[in-house]
Parts: structure tokens; sequence; C-alpha cells
């Protein structure tokens, strides 16, 4: 047979679009051409393959070699195209059967020795392999991250002799069993925060409704190390979702998540740039909001990122997710994240104090950063005031721990999941006028706050967000005023 008919999957974005390598021996001078939108790197597999094949004892063809990756349109780049290239060369001429070819996928780059390498953002590929009903054959180091795929056959392999050995029913691979990996290393816990019990509480509201938080206050005061206990009370994600997250870490390394359900934590400096926040390149790759998809994107020293950096913020702040469009491609990935920030009331930090040398101009450019538009999308607005000396050096009980405000939170997150499905913080307007409905003395309480704070519209609907979630931390069904009064005093 001189025509041979490969599945394998292309990377784009966060998706893996079937890809056909058709492989077509014809009588002419010896060449080996490869057509369908190849990159640099899929045009070099062909020098690969050949020493590949040649150093695992095969015979290369000396035939005019016509290779078509399909669609046409669809770009291909990298190394892991080089698997089924080889495979196909070897099925079209006769040195492997070609019957069994269509119940699998392969992916993976050749070491001119044979050996298989690994390659990255192979989740996404093994999920829809699972999805068309196909096994799926790959180097044993990606091995562990694509067996995330529950509902995918995945085997590993070495070299190319295992895997023509395996086609060839001489030698059966072994199934990689799925084990998704659970962390138990114990994480910092908020009672070590000293005091700060409305900061403590703003935290647990943030994490009950998935709010965006911004806390602001004197250096020392906890802002930080409130942060960082975030995770420790956050509830566990569901498997869709930590499958969503596993994708994106994929696409970004072909190194799997230590812990697969674990929500992801991001904390970039704030000499990050633009591109390395929301992703780009001129081979798109997600960026830090993408990595912190279902989890929390934590900017310290907020006033200290450039303007232009934080206001790209605001578009997946808003929709969950970030377009990027380039010459070559246009990719979408996910950016549904929670935002936790901390700044500093000036630039020294001790605004109101006698230390504090401060001019009015230096205090408005160091908060003028922060434009209003982004921080009309920061739910809850907490001032963290300095702790009393005596209340560090009193040998004070110990407060809660972050085990039993997690029990509150998965608590809170699961009335909302079963009424809305989806948390607080990304209700729709029609789902605001149905699960946050206010009686006459409320509508009256709204009505003085917009006057007299200066809501915008989108501040009003996320006052009523953060009052719904008090009221599922509280067990109420309906919100109370109390509920209201604690969501505006979050208001800056």
């Amino acid at each position: 047979m001189s025509l041979a008919v490969i599945y394998t999957r292309a990377k784009s974005g966060i998706n893996a679009p079937l890809v056909t390598v058709e492989v077509h021996l014809s009588n002419g001078l010896p060449s080996l051409n490869i057509v369908g939108l190849p990159e640099a790197a899929v045009k070099e597999s062909k020098d690969r393959v050949r020493s590949a094949l040649l150093n695992s004892h095969f015979d290369f063809p000396a035939r005019r070699i016509t290779i078509n990756l399909a669609p046409a349109d669809l770009p291909k780049e990298g190394g892991r195209f080089d698997l089924p290239i080889a495979l196909g060369i070897l099925a079209a001429s006769g040195q492997l059967p070609s019957d069994t070819l269509e119940e699998y996928e392969f992916i993976g780059e050749l070491a001119l020795s044979g050996e298989l390498r690994p390659v990255d953002g192979i989740l996404p590929s093994a999920l829809a392999c699972g999805h068309s009903q196909r096994k799926l054959i790959l180097p044993h180091a990606n091995a562990a991250e694509a067996a995330l795929a529950s509902k995918t056959v995945v085997y590993p392999a070495n070299h190319l002799l295992e895997v023509c050995a395996h086609l060839k029913r001489s030698a059966t691979l072994p199934q990689q069993s799925h084990d998704k990996k659970i962390d138990t290393t114990p994480r910092a816990d908020i009672n070590d925060v000293i005091g700060q019990h409305q900061a403590k509480r703003a935290l647990e509201i943030a994490a009950a409704g998935a709010h965006n938080l911004l806390f602001s206050g004197p250096p020392g005061t906890g802002k930080t190390m409130l942060a960082s206990r975030l995770p420790g009370i956050l509830p566990p994600l569901d498997e869709k979702a930590a499958l969503e997250v596993a994708a994106v870490y994929s696409v970004n390394s072909s190194t799997p998540r230590a812990n697969f359900f674990e929500r992801p934590f991001r904390s970039p400096h704030h000499t990050a740039s633009s591109v390395s926040l929301v992703g780009g390149g001129s081979n798109p790759r997600p960026g830090e909001v993408s990595m912190a998809h279902h989890g929390v994107l934590f900017l310290d020293e907020l006033p200290e990122f450039s303007r232009k950096v934080l206001e790209v913020l605001r578009e997946p702040l808003e929709s969950g997710s970030i377009h990027i469009a380039r010459a070559q491609a246009r990719v979408e990935y996910p950016a549904n994240f929670m935002l936790i920030a901390a700044m500093n009331p000036c630039p020294c930090g001790y605004l109101g104090e006698a230390r504090c040398r401060c001019t009015p101009d230096q205090v408005n450019r160091y908060r003028d950063k922060i434009s209003g538009p982004l921080l009309d999308r920061i739910d809850l607005q907490v001032h963290v005031p300095r702790v009393p000396h005596r209340e560090l050096t009193a040998s004070s009980p110990q407060s809660e721990s972050s085990t039993s405000i997690r029990q509150r939170v998965i608590a809170a997150r699961e009335k909302q999941l079963s009424r809305q499905g989806c948390a607080n913080a990304q209700l729709s307007r029609k789902q605001i006028d149905q699960f946050c409905a206010l009686n006459e003395e409320q509508l009256e309480m709204m009505n003085t706050a917009i006057e007299r704070m200066g809501l915008s519209a989108r501040g009003f609907h996320r006052v009523l967000k953060v009052a719904r979630t008090i009221a599922d931390i509280e067990n109420q069904q309906d919100i109370q005023s109390p509920h209201l009064s604690e969501a505006l005093a979050y208001r800056l």
C-alpha cells in the first residue's frame, strides 16, 4: 500500500484540533515534501524522522514521499508530528500493518536514535482523543499528564520500536493508570495572622462568593500574609474545573500540576509586562490571568504595577476570558479568576503618621495608577490598620483556623451552585433580579447609598452580589438589611 493515514492532534490555544497525516509514496526521484501549513520545526521533522527510522533498523523508502497535514489551513508547529509521520512512512511502505491504525492517535517528538521525547499541550490532546473514542500512544514522559483524562486509554512508549511492536501485536505497551494526585502538604493557616478580624471576614466573603478583594494599609499590617492564606480556605476544584486548569498548565509546560484539585494561586512581580499578565507572543501562550483560572491572581504592591499593565485586566475581569489575535493565529484562553490586591495608602506607606513626608501630588500620582474602572470591578475594598502593640505582645487565645472557615466557605459555595449553577460573583443581570431581590426598606437604603457614595450601576450590582454571599454564609434564604450594610461598608 502506497498511501497511509495517521491521526494526531495539533495545538490551538487550549484546544486540540484533529490533524490527519496522509503519507503517499510515488515513483520519481527520491524526495520528501511536507505540505499543510507546516512551520519550521515541522519541516525539520523529515531529517529527524529519516535518522530515527534508519537508527531503528527500518528501511527508508528511496521514493518520492509526499506528506499532507490536513486540514491545510491550520498552522502546525513543534515536533509533535514526528511520530505520526514516521509511522505513516512505515505503513505506506508496507513495513507496518495499517489495519489497526484507525484505532489510535499518535503524538511525540523523535530523537535521532528513535527515542520518544515529550511535547507540551498533551492534556487537551488526550481529552479530545477520548471524545473521539480512540486510544492515544505518546512519549512516556507525557503519560502522567495524559492520564488525567480518565476517559482516554493511554499507552506510553519510550522508543519507536516499542510502538511498532505494539501495532504489529508482537508486544503490548502497558496501559497508563489514571491517578490524580492529591497534595497533603499542610498549608499556612489563617490563625497565624494576629488580629485583623475585619480583613479575615472580608477574606472569607471573597472566598465564598469568588469576589475580588483589595487590601489597603500601612506596611507590616499583614496584607500579604492574609492573601497567602486564601488558598487554605478556598473550596477544592471539581473534576471539570480541574481539567480546565490542568489544560492551561499543559499548554504552558510539559510538567503537570502538583495538586490536581487545588485552586491555582499566582503572584506575579510588579515588574511584569502586560504580555506576561494576559498572554501573547508571536506564538500565543497563556499569561498569568489564564494560569490563575478558577483560582487567585494576587497583585502585591498594586500601584507599583504600570498603569498600562493594570488596564489590561479590565476585560478578563468582566468576561472571564482573554482573546489574543496575531497575524498567524487567533486564540482564546479562559481567565475566570479572583483578583486579590494589596497596596499602601501612599508611596512611603505611612500616610497620616508623623514620619510621612509624601506631598499631596505624590499621593495622587501614586493612587492614580489605579483607574476608576478597575477599582469599580473590585467588590471588597478593606482598610487593614496597624495592629495595636498590646495585641501583638499579649498571649491572646488562638483565633479561628482555616479549616473551620473553609467548611463555611464550602457550604456557602455549594448553596450557590445548587441555586444558580455558579458563584455569586458570576451572577448575570437576570439572576441578580431573581436571587438578590430587595424589599422597599432595602431599596430605600440602596438609593441613599447610591447618592452618597456615587455608586455606578456596576458598583450597585456588585454590592448586591456581596450581600447575597454574606446571606449564604449565614444560611439565610433572603438578603437582610444587615447584609446590605456590611456589603456597603466594603466599598471605600
